[in-house]
C-alpha cells in the first residue's frame, strides 16, 4: 500500500498506518513522545487522540484516555445506540443546535439533525467521521503534529468553506495541547471541542472514585433534551458545585460556565491520589460529561468493556446552542477573522 504524505515526515519511525477506509484512503497514526515518557497517539480519522500514557512515580505507565486498537472499531462506534465518539474532534459545532436551526445575519440556517430533531456535536458524519490530512510535524522538544480538515461551505447545511488545523504538543511539563486555528470563505458559526473520556486508573476501572473539581459557580439550565433555556443556575451547595472536590458523579451532562482567568478549568485525582490531570482553557465553558458505555457490543483497549462509568469528559468549548441565544458568548466567524481555541491537558505524578 501507497503511504501518502510521507514526504512531510522527519522521520518514519512515528508514523504508521493505521488501516484504510472504504473509499481507498488511507488512515494514519501519528506518535508522540517527551523527555519523560508520556507518549500520545493521534489518528487521522477524526484527529482522534486513541491513546496517552502517562507516567506514573513507580516509574510504570497508565493509558488515561479510552479507545479502541483498531479503525473498524472506530468505525463500528458511530452504530452503537450513542455514538461515543472517543478521543475524536468535534465540529463544526459542539454540543446542541435547538432544532437544528438559528438566524445568521437575518437568514434562517437549517442543519441536519442527529438528536431529536436537534444536532449534535455538528450532525451526521461531522469532523469526528473525517479522514484529516497530517500538515506538519515537528519533533525534539515539544513534539507536535498539526492535522488539517477543509469542511466545504453548505457541510451539513454550515455556510461557509471552513479551514481548520488542529496541533497536538506534548510540552516537557507533561502537558497535551491542543490549538485548533480556523478560517472562513463566508460568515459561519464555530464551535470546536475535543471529546477524549479520561480515566486516571486506566481502562478496566469506573471513574466514581476519582475526585472532581470545577473552577465555576454556574451551570447552564438546559431541558430533558440538553438544550438550554438561556437561564443560569447557581451551583453554590448543591450537587453540582465541584469547587472544593467531590467524587466524581455516576450521572452528568452539564456545562459550566467558567471564569475567564487565568486559573485552571477543572482537576481530577486518581482514586489512589497516585495522579492528577488539570485541564486549562481559554474558552468560556467545560461541558463535563460521565459515560463511554459501548453496550457490550464493542471491546475497548486491553478488552475492556466500557460502561456508562468508565470515563469522564472536560469538552471545554462555547456554550450549546449559542447561535439561539444573543446573550450568550458569540460564536459567529466571518471572513477575515481567525478563530483560536487553546485547551492543555496537564498530568503529574503524585
Amino acid at each position: 500500500m501507497k503511504i501518502k504524505h510521507k514526504s512531510h515526515f522527519n522521520s518514519n519511525s512515528a508514523v504508521k498506518s493505521f488501516g484504510v477506509l472504504a473509499d481507498g484512503s488511507a488512515v494514519f497514526e501519528c506518535e508522540l513522545k517527551n523527555g519523560n515518557g508520556l507518549v500520545a497517539k493521534i489518528i487521522t480519522y477524526g484527529a482522534t487522540l486513541t491513546s496517552l500514557k502517562v507516567p506514573l512515580k513507580d516509574e510504570s505507565s497508565v493509558d488515561v484516555v479510552l479507545g479502541f486498537e483498531t479503525l473498524e472499531q472506530y468505525l463500528k462506534s458511530f452504530d452503537l445506540p450513542s455514538a461515543p465518539y472517543f478521543g475524536a474532534t468535534i465540529g463544526r459545532f459542539a454540543g446542541r443546535i435547538n432544532e437544528g436551526a438559528f438566524s445568521l445575519d437575518g437568514a434562517t440556517i437549517n442543519l441536519g439533525t442527529n438528536s431529536n430533531g436537534n444536532t449534535l456535536h455538528g450532525g451526521s458524519n461531522s469532523f469526528s467521521q473525517k479522514n484529516w490530512v497530517i500538515k506538519k510535524r515537528t519533533e525534539g522538544k515539544n513534539p507536535s503534529v498539526t492535522l488539517s480538515h477543509i469542511s466545504p461551505d453548505g457541510d451539513n447545511g454550515f455556510p461557509g468553506e471552513l479551514h481548520i488545523d488542529l496541533t497536538y504538543t506534548l510540552t516537557e511539563t507533561n502537558e497535551l495541547a491542543l490549538e485548533y486555528i480556523a478560517h472562513t470563505t463566508a460568515k459561519t458559526i464555530i464551535n470546536l471541542t475535543h471529546h477524549s473520556y479520561f480515566n486516571l486508573d486506566g481502562q478496566a476501572a469506573t471513574v466514581v472514585n476519582h475526585e472532581l473539581k470545577i473552577k465555576s459557580q454556574r451551570i447552564l439550565d438546559t431541558i430533558s433534551s440538553g438544550i438550554p433555556t438561556g437561564k443560569f443556575l447557581n451551583v453554590a451547595n448543591c450537587p453540582f458545585d465541584f469547587s472544593e472536590g467531590r467524587l466524581c458523579p455516576s450521572k452528568i451532562d452539564n456545562t459550566f460556565v467558567l471564569n475567564q482567568v487565568k486559573e485552571y478549568a477543572a482537576s481530577l485525582y486518581n482514586s489512589t491520589k497516585t495522579l492528577k490531570m488539570s485541564v486549562f482553557t481559554n474558552q468560556p465553558a467545560v461541558h463535563v460529561y460521565v459515560g463511554g458505555n459501548c453496550f457490550s457490543q464493542l471491546k475497548g483497549k486491553e478488552g475492556a468493556d466500557y460502561t456508562a462509568l468508565s470515563g469522564v469528559c472536560f469538552e471545554t468549548q462555547n456554550f450549546p446552542d449559542a447561535p439561539n441565544h444573543s446573550h450568550f458568548p458569540s460564536c459567529e466567524l466571518d471572513k477575515g477573522e481567525l478563530y483560536y481555541h487553546k485547551t492543555i491537558y496537564k498530568f503529574k505524578a503524585l
